[in-house]
Protein backbone atom coordinates (compact mmCIF):
# COMPACT_ATOMS: atom_id res chain seq x y z
CA UNK A 1 0.00 0.00 0.00
CA UNK A 2 2.92 2.08 -0.67
CA UNK A 3 1.30 4.46 -3.71
CA UNK A 4 -1.87 5.80 -3.26
CA UNK A 5 -3.86 7.82 -5.99
CA UNK A 6 -5.73 11.25 -4.78
CA UNK A 7 -8.39 11.31 -7.98
CA UNK A 8 -11.76 11.93 -6.89
CA UNK A 9 -13.02 8.32 -5.96
CA UNK A 10 -16.78 7.20 -5.80
CA UNK A 11 -17.21 4.37 -3.32
CA UNK A 12 -20.23 2.22 -1.56
CA UNK A 13 -20.70 2.16 2.44
CA UNK A 14 -22.64 -0.98 3.09
CA UNK A 15 -23.84 -0.35 7.22
CA UNK A 16 -23.62 3.28 7.64
CA UNK A 17 -26.22 3.04 10.56
CA UNK A 18 -24.10 0.91 12.66
CA UNK A 19 -21.20 1.68 15.15
CA UNK A 20 -18.73 1.00 12.70
CA UNK A 21 -20.20 2.49 9.56
CA UNK A 22 -20.83 5.17 10.86
CA UNK A 23 -17.22 5.74 12.18
CA UNK A 24 -16.15 5.02 8.50
CA UNK A 25 -18.90 7.58 6.79
CA UNK A 26 -17.28 10.42 9.03
CA UNK A 27 -13.78 9.24 8.28
CA UNK A 28 -15.04 9.27 4.46
CA UNK A 29 -16.79 12.78 4.40
CA UNK A 30 -13.84 14.54 5.81
CA UNK A 31 -11.41 12.73 3.52
CA UNK A 32 -10.25 15.58 0.27
CA UNK A 33 -10.03 12.81 -2.33
CA UNK A 34 -13.46 11.14 -1.75
CA UNK A 35 -16.00 12.47 -4.27
CA UNK A 36 -18.79 10.68 -3.71
CA UNK A 37 -20.16 8.25 -0.87
CA UNK A 38 -23.58 5.71 -1.94
CA UNK A 39 -24.70 4.97 1.50
CA UNK A 40 -26.78 1.57 0.94
CA UNK A 41 -29.21 1.42 4.03
CA UNK A 42 -32.28 0.18 5.43
CA UNK A 43 -33.42 2.99 6.97
CA UNK A 44 -32.89 6.56 6.38
CA UNK A 45 -30.01 8.40 7.97
CA UNK A 46 -29.62 11.70 10.15
CA UNK A 47 -27.25 13.24 7.99
CA UNK A 48 -26.74 15.59 5.34
CA UNK A 49 -23.29 16.13 3.46
CA UNK A 50 -22.75 17.41 -0.23
CA UNK A 51 -20.65 13.74 -0.72
CA UNK A 52 -23.68 11.88 0.46
CA UNK A 53 -25.88 9.90 -1.48
CA UNK A 54 -28.51 7.63 0.15
CA UNK A 55 -29.42 4.55 -2.03
CA UNK A 56 -32.53 2.61 0.95
CA UNK A 57 -34.30 -0.66 0.35
CA UNK A 58 -36.23 -1.91 2.54
CA UNK A 59 -34.51 -5.77 2.64
CA UNK A 60 -30.85 -6.71 1.24
CA UNK A 61 -32.95 -9.37 -0.86
CA UNK A 62 -31.34 -10.12 -4.46
CA UNK A 63 -34.57 -8.37 -6.60
CA UNK A 64 -34.51 -5.28 -4.13
CA UNK A 65 -30.25 -5.16 -4.77
CA UNK A 66 -30.79 -5.53 -9.04
CA UNK A 67 -33.07 -2.60 -8.60
CA UNK A 68 -29.92 -0.24 -7.73
CA UNK A 69 -27.36 1.35 -9.86
CA UNK A 70 -24.28 0.64 -8.26
CA UNK A 71 -22.23 1.33 -11.42
CA UNK A 72 -18.91 3.49 -11.52
CA UNK A 73 -18.24 2.78 -7.44
CA UNK A 74 -14.53 1.93 -7.16
CA UNK A 75 -14.97 0.12 -4.23
CA UNK A 76 -17.48 -1.48 -1.23
CA UNK A 77 -16.97 -0.69 2.10
CA UNK A 78 -19.34 -3.25 4.28
CA UNK A 79 -19.51 -3.05 7.64
CA UNK A 80 -23.17 -4.18 7.88
CA UNK A 81 -24.22 -6.97 10.16
CA UNK A 82 -25.72 -7.89 13.19
CA UNK A 83 -24.77 -8.77 17.00
CA UNK A 84 -24.52 -12.60 17.76
CA UNK A 85 -26.59 -12.12 20.52
CA UNK A 86 -29.61 -14.35 20.93
CA UNK A 87 -29.68 -15.19 17.48
CA UNK A 88 -29.72 -18.91 16.46
CA UNK A 89 -26.61 -19.58 13.96
CA UNK A 90 -28.79 -19.74 10.84
CA UNK A 91 -30.29 -16.66 11.73
CA UNK A 92 -26.95 -15.34 12.12
CA UNK A 93 -25.71 -16.72 8.69
CA UNK A 94 -28.48 -15.55 6.92
CA UNK A 95 -28.17 -12.04 8.51
CA UNK A 96 -23.99 -12.01 8.07
CA UNK A 97 -22.54 -14.87 4.95
CA UNK A 98 -26.49 -14.47 2.95
CA UNK A 99 -26.49 -10.65 2.70
CA UNK A 100 -22.75 -9.91 2.19
CA UNK A 101 -23.20 -12.74 -0.52
CA UNK A 102 -25.85 -10.92 -2.40
CA UNK A 103 -24.46 -7.67 -2.17
CA UNK A 104 -20.83 -8.85 -3.07
CA UNK A 105 -22.73 -10.43 -6.50
CA UNK A 106 -24.82 -6.99 -7.12
CA UNK A 107 -21.48 -4.81 -6.63
CA UNK A 108 -19.18 -7.27 -9.14
CA UNK A 109 -22.06 -7.32 -11.42
CA UNK A 110 -22.05 -3.51 -11.32
CA UNK A 111 -18.45 -3.22 -11.14
CA UNK A 112 -16.19 -6.21 -12.61
CA UNK A 113 -13.29 -4.58 -11.37
CA UNK A 114 -14.51 -3.29 -7.95
CA UNK A 115 -12.97 -3.64 -4.40
CA UNK A 116 -14.23 -5.21 -1.45
CA UNK A 117 -13.48 -4.53 2.19
CA UNK A 118 -15.44 -6.61 4.81
CA UNK A 119 -15.37 -5.94 8.12
CA UNK A 120 -14.57 -9.55 9.65
CA UNK A 121 -13.61 -10.05 13.13
CA UNK A 122 -10.44 -11.42 15.43
CA UNK A 123 -10.15 -14.85 15.13
CA UNK A 124 -12.72 -15.34 12.00
CA UNK A 125 -12.12 -19.24 10.82
CA UNK A 126 -15.05 -21.19 9.21
CA UNK A 127 -13.43 -24.52 11.46
CA UNK A 128 -14.12 -22.33 14.58
CA UNK A 129 -15.79 -23.98 17.76
CA UNK A 130 -17.09 -20.42 18.30
CA UNK A 131 -20.54 -19.98 16.41
CA UNK A 132 -19.73 -16.61 15.72
CA UNK A 133 -16.39 -17.28 14.71
CA UNK A 134 -17.71 -19.72 12.33
CA UNK A 135 -19.70 -17.43 11.04
CA UNK A 136 -17.48 -14.47 10.29
CA UNK A 137 -15.25 -17.25 8.87
CA UNK A 138 -17.82 -18.29 6.15
CA UNK A 139 -18.42 -14.60 5.04
CA UNK A 140 -14.64 -14.29 4.27
CA UNK A 141 -14.93 -17.29 1.75
CA UNK A 142 -17.86 -15.48 0.43
CA UNK A 143 -15.32 -12.95 -0.89
CA UNK A 144 -12.83 -15.72 -1.47
CA UNK A 145 -15.08 -16.67 -4.59
CA UNK A 146 -16.92 -13.38 -5.77
CA UNK A 147 -13.82 -12.78 -8.61
CA UNK A 148 -13.02 -9.33 -7.02
CA UNK A 149 -10.12 -7.97 -5.02
CA UNK A 150 -11.05 -7.92 -1.33
CA UNK A 151 -9.37 -7.19 2.23
CA UNK A 152 -10.92 -8.66 5.06
CA UNK A 153 -10.41 -6.46 8.38
CA UNK A 154 -10.39 -8.84 11.62
CA UNK A 155 -11.04 -5.91 14.20
CA UNK A 156 -11.07 -6.89 18.15
CA UNK A 157 -13.19 -4.96 20.50
CA UNK A 158 -13.90 -1.50 18.80
CA UNK A 159 -14.00 1.38 20.97
CA UNK A 160 -16.36 4.31 19.86
CA UNK A 161 -14.62 7.66 18.73
CA UNK A 162 -15.01 11.32 17.73
CA UNK A 163 -18.11 11.14 18.82
CA UNK A 164 -19.94 8.33 17.08
CA UNK A 165 -22.53 6.45 18.98
CA UNK A 166 -23.67 3.07 18.69
CA UNK A 167 -27.26 3.38 17.32
CA UNK A 168 -28.75 0.46 19.89
CA UNK A 169 -29.55 2.71 23.17
CA UNK A 170 -27.95 -0.30 26.20
CA UNK A 171 -25.05 -0.50 23.92
CA UNK A 172 -24.43 3.02 24.10
CA UNK A 173 -24.70 3.59 27.03
CA UNK A 174 -22.44 0.70 28.29
CA UNK A 175 -20.41 2.27 26.14
CA UNK A 176 -20.53 5.83 27.60
CA UNK A 177 -20.10 4.07 31.10
CA UNK A 178 -17.18 2.05 30.44
CA UNK A 179 -15.43 4.48 28.37
CA UNK A 180 -12.56 5.02 30.81
CA UNK A 181 -12.07 1.40 31.51
CA UNK A 182 -11.98 0.64 27.76
CA UNK A 183 -9.87 3.57 26.92
CA UNK A 184 -7.23 1.77 29.61
CA UNK A 185 -7.65 -1.83 28.64
CA UNK A 186 -6.98 -0.21 25.43
CA UNK A 187 -3.14 0.99 26.17
CA UNK A 188 -2.50 -2.18 27.89
CA UNK A 189 -3.83 -4.41 25.17
CA UNK A 190 -3.30 -2.40 21.90
CA UNK A 191 -3.35 -5.83 19.61
CA UNK A 192 -7.29 -6.54 20.96
CA UNK A 193 -8.36 -2.53 20.84
CA UNK A 194 -8.80 -0.35 17.74
CA UNK A 195 -11.66 2.17 17.19
CA UNK A 196 -14.24 3.23 14.79
CA UNK A 197 -11.96 5.82 13.28
CA UNK A 198 -8.59 3.75 13.40
CA UNK A 199 -10.77 1.29 11.01
CA UNK A 200 -12.12 4.02 8.63
CA UNK A 201 -9.06 5.82 8.03
CA UNK A 202 -7.40 1.91 7.17
CA UNK A 203 -10.53 1.00 4.45
CA UNK A 204 -9.65 5.03 3.04
CA UNK A 205 -5.65 3.61 2.92
CA UNK A 206 -6.99 0.75 0.83
CA UNK A 207 -9.07 2.48 -1.58
CA UNK A 208 -6.39 4.76 -2.09
CA UNK A 209 -3.97 1.98 -2.86
CA UNK A 210 -3.03 1.43 -6.37
CA UNK A 211 -0.68 -1.52 -5.34
CA UNK A 212 -2.31 -4.81 -4.14
CA UNK A 213 -4.26 -5.14 -1.42
CA UNK A 214 -3.76 -7.96 1.16
CA UNK A 215 -6.66 -10.42 1.37
CA UNK A 216 -6.58 -10.30 5.04
CA UNK A 217 -5.64 -7.54 8.11
CA UNK A 218 -5.62 -8.20 11.53
CA UNK A 219 -6.23 -6.02 14.42
CA UNK A 220 -2.94 -5.05 15.14
CA UNK A 221 -2.66 -3.64 12.13
CA UNK A 222 -5.44 -1.79 11.29
CA UNK A 223 -4.19 1.36 12.77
Amino acid sequence: MSKERTMGKQVLLVGATGLVGRGVLGVLLEAPDIERVAALVRRPLAITHPKLRMQQIAEFSTAALAGLDLHGLEACLYCAGPLPLGMTEAAYREATVATLERVAQAYARANPQGYVVYVSGMGADPGSRLMPLRVKGQAEAVLARCGLEYTCLRPGIVRPVDGVRSPHRLRGLAYRIGDPLLGLAARLAPSVFTTTTAIGACMLRLVRSSSLRPPVIENADIG
